[in-house]
């Protein structure tokens, strides 16, 4: 079993980037009155990567994205693209371009002249601007709609156009502030697929703000979680959500199933952990480092990492016992609410397989793990 503490955030190891970054985020402070907003962070985003910061309302990853934007100024650190620093640089001077939640299109202009609208404030010559805004309609799949207007478009292809019109700029850096909010969840799922196509069809370095865990899961090279100002973990999407850094990470990625305890006594190479609950019996655990027996933690599961069976498994590995409370079926695969204590109900899912064994709500069950598959997280 892995362990993790808590730190306060976990610093990224610059080492481990192999190309040349086009964001470089060092130490930025940002402060709204008494509020601390954004509270020393530092990133680095790769040329050609798609970038998402992840977290909940007030966690301060729209602040990190508008003072990318330049639409605010940190108070401390500094913030480079390409190199050079963007401390004092207006949005306009900036090498990127931001892609509003609500896409901001211009209602009486049409698609063509949404898409042309910064070139011909920058005064491009009209034949360039004609087949620059033609290559960036092809790339969104909108080539032939140029002559619509906004309100006869679908919110998928409102969300194209806005896509086009920050495309058409060849931005060093596209900023994508919860692209997809506005759309229901099939368009939003089909649009996921696309976005991801036209970014890397593009080469795009892309820096995505959301607080849809499955949206930056499916899109993002990367994914930072930030929290009360402060980014936690910066990873891979299965590196964050297999290896999550402390509990808020494990509860935002997804379904945490929790037990606490306290750290018992050596077996063997493992470890003993007794749970709170009085009815439930000593787990043997995997930790990687010596903690002191008596030191309260939590024991952590994801769904996916759980076995259900009606007859105790002959395993020396952990087992819980429990009830079932609830079936949930949800297409391709079937949710079950298991209750393993007074207050306390686990989440587990098997395959909709009529050929597997079946359970309803009240049949008593045990539930079951590899060591190496929970996490202990300690306070």
């Amino acid at each position: 079993m892995a362990t993790s503490s808590t730190p306060p955030f976990i610093a990224f190891d610059q080492s481990l980037l192999p190309t040349p970054s086009t964001i470089d985020v060092r130490g930025i402070v940002r402060r709204h009155g008494a509020v601390l907003a954004v509270d020393q962070v530092s990133f680095q985003v790769r040329r050609g990567e798609f970038f998402s910061i992840l977290g909940p309302s007030g966690a301060g990853k729209t602040s990190v994205l508008r003072m990318l934007a330049g639409f605010e100024d940190p108070d401390e650190g500094d913030l480079l693209i390409d190199g050079q620093s963007m401390l004092g640089v207006p949005p306009n001077r900036r090498p990127v371009n931001l892609v509003f939640q609500s896409y901001a299109l211009f209602p009486h202009l049409t698609v063509f002249e949404n898409v042309a609208f910064g070139l011909k404030m920058r005064r491009v010559a009209s034949a360039l601007i004609e087949a620059q805004v033609r290559q960036a309609l092809t790339m969104v799949k909108l080539f032939g709609k140029e002559a619509r207007r906004p309100a006869q478009l679908s919110g998928g292809e409102q969300q194209r156009v806005a896509l086009a019109r920050a495309l058409v700029n060849k931005p060093a850096v596209v900023l994508l502030d919860e692209p997809l909010a506005a759309l229901d969840q099939q368009l939003r799922q089909a649009m996921q697929v696309e976005l991801k196509s036209i970014q890397q069809q593009a080469g795009l370095t892309c820096v995505c703000v959301t607080h849809h865990q499955e949206e930056a899961m499916m899109m993002s090279d990367r994914i930072a979680v930030m929290h009360q100002g402060r980014m936690w973990q910066v990873g891979s999407p299965r590196e964050v959500y297999e290896r999550p850094c402390n509990l808020f990470v494990s509860r935002f990625l997804g379904v945490s199933n929790e037990l606490p305890g306290r750290m018992g006594g050596p077996i063997g190479e493992d470890r003993l952990f007794q749970p709170i609950d009085a009815d439930q019996p000593p787990l043997t655990v995997r930790t990687l480092t010596s903690e002191q027996a008596g030191r309260p933690a939590t024991l952590s599961l994801r769904p996916e990492q759980l076995r259900m069976a009606r007859e105790r498994p002959m395993t020396s590995g952990p087992v819980l016992s429990g009830r079932i409370e609830k079936v949930l079926f949800a297409g391709s695969d079937t949710k079950y609410l298991v209750r393993v204590g007074p207050e306390r109900v686990w989440e587990t899912r098997m395959t909709s397989d009529a050929s597997l064994p079946s359970f309803t709500a009240g049949d008593p069950v045990f539930l079951h793990w590899s060591l190496p598959d929970g996490r202990l997280f300690f306070e």
